[in-house]
């Protein structure tokens, strides 16, 4: 793909995201919803390969129709209160449409199946496009409504979606549909503690976005796309395998790092609300998710792939990627905790 073409992708990319993040009606909502589908639907399939056209295809149809969803659901409401305001959306079955459809354009569970099949389909750069950027509009719908949306559906969408994304992945050997899986299990806490506490949703969201970022830098940089080929990062650098080691416990929401942080503000504020049950069955979903962190970091620091002897001498050579976002996304991604309460105030 030429770089002006690129360009163009990207920059409509982010308008469509701020439009979305800036509108006060729901057409401009749905004008930047279309223009961010259809500017990454492009970016999908650059691969020119019978899988990215599948993953594209698949990502289109699903988006298309929730967008339509959004659309339906706005016009409902216009038709029954007389205005197209977002933050006045007071028709129930506009609200209920709303919330299924915004599930969909995330990937949560019950609406979650086209994600891991989508990432795997797509290179590990698009496959961070798809869980970082792509999340951060039909969020931004998700907090301008959270008055009108209903706190029950939110917290059993969340519930199912943190389960589901921890079950899915222990069968997994794909790293893209791992980190799928594992993208479903952090939105469903996101989702959960979204109408209690919406300052903690979007501290978690940004965590998130964070660490991330990081791992598919540290996965990208080792072109890991399975279980197997983490197995082979220390030829690579061992910094980076360190790094890795401490990151995926991050993820995993370990408590010394930056991961343990939104879980642990998400488990409080629903034992504050009376919801023990909701945040056990969170908890224990919890340990789903940490079992396929906890494999992944076993096969990258303590196993070893058969390999030649050149495959050692991988670490001497430069790597030829920048690595400033890397270092700082990670290094923010473990040593966060220790600032807690300053991100409360």
């Amino acid at each position: 793909m030429s770089p002006s073409i690129l360009m163009t992708l990207i920059s409509s990319l982010a308008t469509g995201t701020i439009i979305t993040m800036t509108s006060h009606h729901w057409l401009m909502a749905w004008i930047g919803l279309e223009m961010n589908t259809l500017a990454i639907i492009p970016i999908i399939s650059t691969m020119h390969n019978p899988r990215s056209t599948e993953a594209a295809t698949k990502y289109f149809l699903t988006q298309a129709a929730a967008s339509a969803t959004i659309l339906f659901a706005s016009m409902l409401n216009a038709w029954q209160t007389g205005t197209w305001d977002i933050i006045n959306l007071t028709y129930e079955p506009a609200h209920i449409l709303l919330t299924m459809a915004l599930a969909m354009k995330l990937g949560l569970a019950p609406m979650h199946f086209w994600l891991p099949e989508v990432l795997q389909g797509s290179t590990l750069t698009t496959a961070l496009i798809i869980t970082t950027w792509q999340k951060l509009a039909p969020m931004s719908l998700i907090y301008i409504t959270l008055n009108n949306l209903s706190t029950t559906t939110l917290i059993l969408l969340g519930l199912l979606s943190s389960i589901i994304g921890g079950w899915g992945g222990l069968n997994q050997t794909q790293a893209r549909k791992i980190m799928a899986f594992s993208s479903i299990a952090h939105l469903g806490w996101m989702i959960t503690i979204s109408s209690i506490m919406p300052n903690i949703m979007i501290l978690n969201l940004m965590i998130y976005l964070i660490m991330t970022t990081a791992l598919f830098y540290f996965t990208n940089l080792s072109k890991s796309k399975t279980i197997q080929d983490t197995t082979a990062t220390w030829a690579l650098s061992p910094t980076l395998t360190a790094m890795m080691m401490i990151l995926l416990l991050s993820l995993g929401g370990l408590p010394p790092l930056t991961g343990f942080m939104p879980k642990w503000l998400i488990l409080e504020g629903l034992v504050a609300q009376d919801l023990a049950p909701a945040a056990t069955i969170m908890a224990m979903s919890a340990l789903l998710s940490l079992f396929f962190y906890l494999r992944l970091t076993y096969t990258t620091t303590l196993t070893l792939s058969p390999n030649t002897t050149q495959t050692k001498l991988k670490w001497r050579f430069k790597p030829n990627h920048l690595t400033l976002l890397m270092g700082a996304s990670s290094t923010i991604s473990i040593f966060l905790l220790p600032m807690t309460p300053l991100m409360l105030l």
